[in-house]
């Protein structure tokens, strides 16, 4: 840092000094702004310049196409991935509110193979790690999204942006049937699958399912319907009917799935959530109940956010905040497609342990970047 300099004011006399010795009179003001940074000549340090605060907001959306956005949290540093169709792209970065900057970086890890069963439509991908391995849930299909089902990819390497991705095949579901926007979470100790699928082989509707997993890889037992959708805003006048993107956060003493309903390709898809008590069995149906304040997240025309959903979570670097990481569109009819741009705000909870989302902010609202960037 530079100590400001005042210059001293010249006389005429000076002036003349000036002209016919200027050496000399440059050595003379640089010896009185000397003298001027520090009076006692060096014994008291100088006082600093006031620096200016680094951007303490960020402006949504954090990436322009995101849908179906997920975050990862590993240490200091985050993982996100999205739906683009056509591969696995992870973006690396310690910054979330920092996504489309320099402090990010984005590269493909992983690209379908030309032909075959897991070649197109892939959809919501996750990453994971579990026993100390990077996991990609995703679900993908041959061209025909009848069928659609999930297909694991694992990196043993400590850095998931490395290219040593394998493709584990297909994580083969009870029943085999149409199966899409898979996450794995533990409960209890115990590690479990949840996904959005179809009862038969027609789509009629799309329900929320679990499993029991007995490693990364593989799931055992029968699939174990937890939600149908059913509620009128669940509903939504849509066919067919949707629920899915179960998404996992614990708090106190429950466990809330996260759910989006109501189509994607309308502007009522909205989230909602389930609770567990910790202790109840996963796989009963009946253990898992709605929250009576449901829907909690819907569409905001003033906020140019429409059809909010297929949500994440993560915590502020400093751990004391919960953030929600989302997808919405910025105009009405815009649907399923590339429109939905990746958003994130601030939630709380509330004196009874519930979750608190408020209304989706408005684009170009300044939000103060989360606690400890």
């Amino acid at each position: 840092m530079v100590a400001s300099l005042r210059l001293p004011i010249l006389s005429s006399a000076m002036l003349f000094v000036f002209r016919r010795f200027p050496s000399f009179v440059w050595i003379l003001i640089a010896c009185t702004g000397c003298l001027a940074c520090d009076p006692s000549g060096g014994d008291e340090p100088t006082t600093p310049e006031p620096q200016p605060e680094p951007d303490a907001n960020f402006f949504n959306p954090v990436y322009q196409v995101g849908p179906d956005p997920w975050v990862f949290q590993e240490g200091d540093t985050y993982y996100v991935t999205y739906t683009t169709g056509r591969n696995i792209t992870l973006i690396e970065t310690e910054k979330m509110s920092g996504l489309r900057t320099a402090d990010a970086r984005a590269r493909t890890v992983w690209s379908p193979p030309a032909s075959g069963m897991n070649s197109s439509q892939i959809w919501a991908p996750e990453i994971h790690r579990i026993d100390g391995t990077w996991y990609v849930y995703y679900a993908a299909s041959d061209g025909n999204n009848d069928n659609h089902r999930m297909w694991v990819l694992a990196n043993e390497d400590a850095d998931p942006m490395s290219d040593n991705w394998e493709d584990r095949g297909e994580l083969e579901l009870p029943d085999d049937k149409w199966a899409i926007d898979g996450s794995p979470v533990a409960i209890d100790g115990q590690w479990y699958f949840a996904w959005s699928g179809w009862e038969g082989d027609t789509n009629v509707a799309q329900d929320i399912y679990i499993t029991r997993m007995t490693s990364p890889t593989e799931v055992t037992g029968e699939r174990v319907r937890v939600l149908q959708p059913e509620a009128d805003w669940e509903r939504n006048g849509t066919d067919p009917r949707v629920v899915e993107g179960p998404q996992f956060i614990a708090h106190d003493n429950s466990l809330f799935m996260f759910y989006s309903a109501g189509g994607c390709w309308t502007d009522g898809y909205s989230l909602g959530a389930l609770q567990l008590a910790i202790g109840d069995d996963p796989l009963a149906a009946d253990s898992w109940t709605r929250l009576e304040q449901n829907p909690l997240f819907v569409s905001n025309a003033a906020a140019r956010a429409y059809g909010p959903g297929h949500n994440s979570f993560f915590t502020s670097p400093d751990g004391t905040e919960n953030w929600i990481l989302y997808h919405a569109n910025a105009q009405p009819g815009q649907g399923c497609g590339d429109e939905r741009s990746m958003r994130m705000q601030l939630f709380t909870w509330s004196a009874d342990g519930l979750p608190v989302l408020g209304e989706p902010a408005a684009l170009g609202q300044a939000l103060p970047v989360p606690a400890g960037e």
